[in-house]
């Protein structure tokens, strides 16, 4: 499955090979753990930055396990003379993991990078050589079809994704594998797709080094591999979402117009999903001259399906061409080289009309709702990962608000979510704060502006009185007429149920 223009990689069939190397790596304690006892931690941070430095002063000792940091994550070659101890070194060369090189030295033909799964699993995530840092990192490859390891994007989407029990799971565009490796936990059956047969024989060896069950690999775009009647009940993808004029980089660009692979993968995914089924997307998309870019990605939306899409940040057309020339090393090639690539982002935007571009997730549900429900936000704010459990407490919530009317809701009982503070905002000295705010200290970490009889409400929210009843208790202290109170009411339990900040007791 490989590229012939790039080094060849390990064979992906030798599985015995595969299982003694992990074996290996794990008993002198190439892992997560490992690397940071062993580096320390900025180090171990500056590696994650694609910056080696720190890690080769760290490793000029003799120990098995700095030779192995060496050896696979810092590109180096080793004496055979160090590793053989450790190592299988003689199947590592004949499957081709290990490569000799000039005297008795071997260097590795693949990066491998330990990987701690949520769980405490020990994984490995294996990509090319110096592209073990996806994203905009500044690897200056200049092959199109290289395969890049983990970046912000990859963890981001792993944490945003729903995590039950599921029968089949679905990877669009796997790159290293590392997402269909996350499903592989929690899906009975998985699949995974890429246009770059390289990414797919790099997922082979991800899965198998990591001790995870094989994948149905297959190669195309987009939804190409599947048959027509073949459906998920989980879709991921963390495609190649950046907008650039044309298709120079397999790993980013999309090869498509605009945002249009991104807004295809959105509107084809809801015909491939079970009922009750998820997609979760990273993605970008173009915030275009007299267009609201929520309605934008309203029409994204397919028809069957309830979405969650959160804006995460945007970037004006120049910052947005930077980083993405920075990504691809062209900030260190010729200046009159840049400056033509450069011009070239620009009059693309330019002849779309094109500010800004956006970036964020997008999640989907498939219901059988007769009134979808479509949240699109910005929330540029800090979060707490994993947001999984968060994004299906979200689509529960969208169901028990669907299926409750106003009067539904005051009959219901209710209780304040964990975690939640109250801030009261006013002048130093005053007898009354001017409003009182509830803070979410975990997953969105929201804040919300709330009346005094909001607060009061969700205050005394434990399961054990309906919220009629609190209401009108509430009017008995305040003095309001408990009839006007409750009808006025509803709106703020509605956005408190909405938002997160309390949930139905029963």
């Amino acid at each position: 499955m490989s590229n012939s223009s790039q080094a060849p990689l390990p064979s992906s069939d030798r599985t015995d090979v595969t299982a003694r190397l992990r074996e290996a790596l794990l008993g002198a304690s190439f892992s997560a753990d490992g690397l940071l006892d062993l580096l320390g931690a900025p180090a171990y941070a500056a590696l994650a930055r694609s910056e080696t430095v720190p890690a080769l002063r760290a490793t000029r000792g003799d120990s098995s396990l700095e030779a192995l940091v060496r050896l696979f994550l810092l590109q180096q070659p080793v004496p055979r003379a160090r590793v053989a101890d450790v190592l299988p070194v003689e199947d590592c060369l004949e499957s081709g993991w290990l490569t000799r090189t000039g005297g008795d030295e071997v260097a590795a033909t693949v990066d491998v990078r330990p990987y701690g799964g949520p769980g405490g699993e020990d994984w490995f995530i294996v990509s090319d050589l110096g592209c073990a840092v996806g994203g905009a990192s500044g690897i200056g490859s200049r092959e199109e079809a290289v395969v890049l390891g983990v970046g912000g994007a990859s963890t981001t989407l792993a944490g945003i994704t729903v995590r039950t029990p599921v029968g089949s799971a679905l990877d669009l565009g796997t790159g290293s594998g590392i997402q269909a490796l996350h499903a592989a936990q929690h899906a009975t059956r998985v699949t995974a797709t890429d246009l770059n047969p390289r990414a797919l024989h790099i997922t082979a060896l991800t899965l198998a080094l990591s001790g995870a069950p094989a994948a149905d690999l297959r190669e195309g775009s987009l939804f190409e591999p599947i048959a027509d009647d073949e459906t998920y009940d989980l879709i991921v993808s963390n495609p190649p979402f950046v907008i650039s004029p044309g298709a120079r980089l397999t790993y980013r660009d999309g090869g498509m117009g605009g945002d249009d692979l991104c807004r295809t993968l959105v509107q084809e995914a809801g015909d491939r999903l079970n009922d009750g089924g998820y997609a979760q997307f990273l993605a970008n998309w173009q915030h275009v001259e007299g267009e609201d870019w929520q309605d934008r990605l309203r029409s994204w939306v397919p028809r069957g399906c309830d979405a969650w899409i959160v804006q995460r940040e945007v970037q004006d057309v120049t910052q947005y061409a930077e980083l993405w020339l920075r990504d691809a090393g062209d900030h260190r090639s010729d200046p009159v080289e840049y400056q033509t690539r450069y011009d070239a982002w620009l009059d693309e935007f330019e002849a779309r009309k094109v500010k800004s571009v956006g970036f964020g997730w997008i999640s989907l549900r498939k219901s059988a709702a007769a009134q979808p429900s479509v949240v699109v936000e910005e929330w540029p704010h800090p979060v707490e990962q994993p947001l999984g459990d968060t994004v299906r407490a979200h689509f529960d919530r969208v169901d028990y608000l669907r299926a409750h009317d106003d009067a539904a809701l005051l009959a219901g009982h209710f209780r304040l979510a964990g975690e939640i503070v109250q801030e009261q905002v006013g002048l130093p000295g005053a007898e009354d704060p001017e409003h009182v705010v509830l803070r979410q200290h975990r997953g969105m970490r929201r804040a919300t502006k709330v009346d005094t009889v909001g607060a009061g409400f969700a205050g005394v929210c434990d399961g054990t009185l309906s919220a009629g009843r609190i209401l009108d208790a509430i009017a008995q202290l305040v003095g309001e007429d408990p009839v006007l109170l409750r009808d006025r009411t509803p709106s703020q339990i509605r956005l408190l149920v909405e938002q997160g900040f309390i949930e139905p007791a029963r």
